[in-house]
């Protein structure tokens, strides 16, 4: 008599999403998705042309250790467009304490070959879309496709999935909205959801929860520095009383003058640069640098943006997900938002992978597993940000302080590199 045996488990359903935007965080939710969701059809939509050429975007881009290991597994990580951390210097400009407010981590400290990297947004998206591309040509049309150079009109709610309008109408189980911008002009796509109301929906149309939303009357002036002497591969931020302000390594020293990337935040009302001539800003700006920073000695043209956060209370409504800066828009203070998109990503392809035949389990523990990481640094950020608009006295001196003591701390200090290397796990 043969012993009994269970009936081999069937392999799980195919499970259609759909991917609008084919940003950094999109590209990045894509291809992780293509590889680690072998049941899954996968389709990402774009309202540019994927002929056009966005390698030339000279946006600079932040990115934790964790982002960039995240993207060299995907094999889409432009090495020779990026260039490393390798020390973070954070000080409070005087007047302060008779202290040094500053606080310095180092890549070899924490063991780590970098602390993170920066390079422009073009040759990211690029080699992202390079690798996506040559994803769908290895799958032959069986499972991956890209509809680019149509806009997403309209998404609509169905009782088990999500209907996308991107001129043809099509069916998804699951919809993830990657796309946002900066906090003037975020596009919000999903607050154009529209439940399907019609007989026979299931269940009562769900109105999403107005994000939380905060104007910090502050403009971000970005551009690019130029200083002598100035430390190889190192991140400089200064706590001034108008704002912060944040210089990225841009690659190595020429005859002694190494490029930064320049982000420079200033109230808006009282804005003491817009009316500045260029040799007035350099000055100005070289009066707020830390001496550790070298010589400034030359600036772009600066572009301003204005500064606020957009923050979507659930990343999960029914079966649409929002990540990256469609679920939140923050303050450039901490440089954390594509970082918590991939985070974002990384996470809701993993929790798919192990309830590959739970939907909605896994969506519910997307939710429940992103809070931590995503609310601290929505706090932390918002906080650091509304803090420049508060004269009360001794504001600066306790920021100070607060920059002092953690020098002071070495397991303080390791947490706060691992939390910006990682996020908060």
């Amino acid at each position: 008599m043969q012993p009994l045996r269970s009936p081999p488990a069937s392999p799980p359903a195919a499970l259609r999403i759909g991917v609008v935007g084919a940003g950094p965080v999109g590209l990045a939710l894509a291809l992780h998705a293509a590889r680690m969701l072998p049941h899954a059809r996968l389709t990402v939509f774009d309202a540019r042309p994927a002929t056009q050429d966005v390698s030339a975007d000279p946006r600079t881009l932040a990115l934790s250790l964790g982002s960039v290991q995240l993207l060299r597994r995907l094999h889409a990580w432009p090495e020779a467009a990026a260039h490393p951390i390798l020390a973070v210097h954070v000080s409070q400009a005087p007047p302060s304490l008779p202290v040094q407010a500053a606080v310095r981590l180092h890549a070899r400290e924490q063991g780590v070959p970098m602390l993170g990297a920066v390079l422009a947004y073009g040759p990211l998206v690029a080699a992202l879309q390079q690798a996506w591309d040559q994803a769908c040509r290895d799958d032959g049309g069986v499972r991956l496709a890209s509809c680019f150079g149509h806009s997403v009109r309209a998404l609509r709610e169905r009782p088990d999935g999500v209907e996308v309008d991107a001129g043809i109408v099509q069916d998804f189980d699951l919809v993830v909205v990657a796309e946002g911008g900066v906090y003037a002009g975020a596009a919000r796509l999903a607050r154009g959801t529209e439940p399907d109301g019609g007989a026979g929906a299931g269940r009562a149309p769900r109105a999403p929860r107005e994000p939380l939303r905060h104007d910090y009357g502050q403009t971000a002036w970005v551009g690019t520095a130029s200083l002598a002497d100035a430390p190889a591969a190192t991140a400089f931020e200064r706590f001034t009383r108008d704002g912060p302000v944040a210089l990225l390594p841009l690659g190595p020293a020429v005859a002694g003058v190494s490029p930064r990337a320049l982000v420079w935040c200033v109230p808006t009302e009282d804005d003491p640069l817009r009316a500045l001539e260029p040799a007035q800003r350099l000055a100005v700006l070289a009066d707020r640098l830390p001496r550790e920073a070298g010589r400034l000695v030359g600036l772009s043209n600066l572009k301003d943006f204005a500064l606020g956060l957009i923050a979507e209370r659930s990343l999960v409504q029914g079966r649409l997900v929002r990540i990256g800066n469609a679920a939140q828009t923050l303050h450039p203070v901490a440089g954390q938002g594509l970082n918590l998109g991939l985070r974002d990503a990384y996470t809701l392809v993993q929790a798919l992978r192990e309830l590959p035949d739970d939907t909605e389990a896994a969506l519910r523990q997307v939710e429940w597993a992103r809070a931590p990481d995503r609310w601290s640094m929505i706090a932390t950020t918002d906080f650091l940000a509304r803090s420049f608009t508060w004269r009360a006295p001794g504001v600066a001196a306790a920021r100070g302080l607060a920059l002092a003591a953690l020098q002071a701390a070495a397991p303080l200090k390791r947490l706060l590199a691992r939390q910006m290397m990682y996020g908060r796990r």
